[in-house]
């Protein structure tokens, strides 16, 4: 059964174009490796406040992450977002607590 994941994380708010910027072009080869890590159905969302909200499905979470934290598309990724977050120098990708489900209607 694929696990569900949603998450919080917070980027700057002077950055939150930036940041839209970045995630409308997002590098095709950042996207396969998404994908070859097992990330699917991968949706953020974003409050003019900079509040964003993650979602994903894969089958186990800290596998998929792990995967993708070995890649090198990876690392450029994380490096060139640091600044849009204020994490004391965690990634943002390290960053992410998936929020317990409490409801899931299926």
């Amino acid at each position: 059964m694929a696990e569900r994941v949603c998450f919080v994380l917070q980027v700057r708010p002077e950055k939150v174009e930036e940041y839209r910027r970045h995630h409308a072009a997002v590098w095709p080869e950042m996207r396969e490796a998404l994908r070859e890590a097992g990330w699917r159905n991968y949706s953020l969302f974003l409050t003019e406040a900079g509040q964003v909200v993650g979602y994903l499905e894969c089958e186990d979470f800290e596998a998929a992450r792990a995967a993708m934290d070995a890649t090198e598309v990876n690392a450029r990724w994380q490096a060139e977002m640091a600044a849009l977050f204020d994490l004391g120098g965690e990634h943002a990708d390290a960053a992410m607590t998936p929020l317990p489900e409490i409801f899931h209607l299926d």
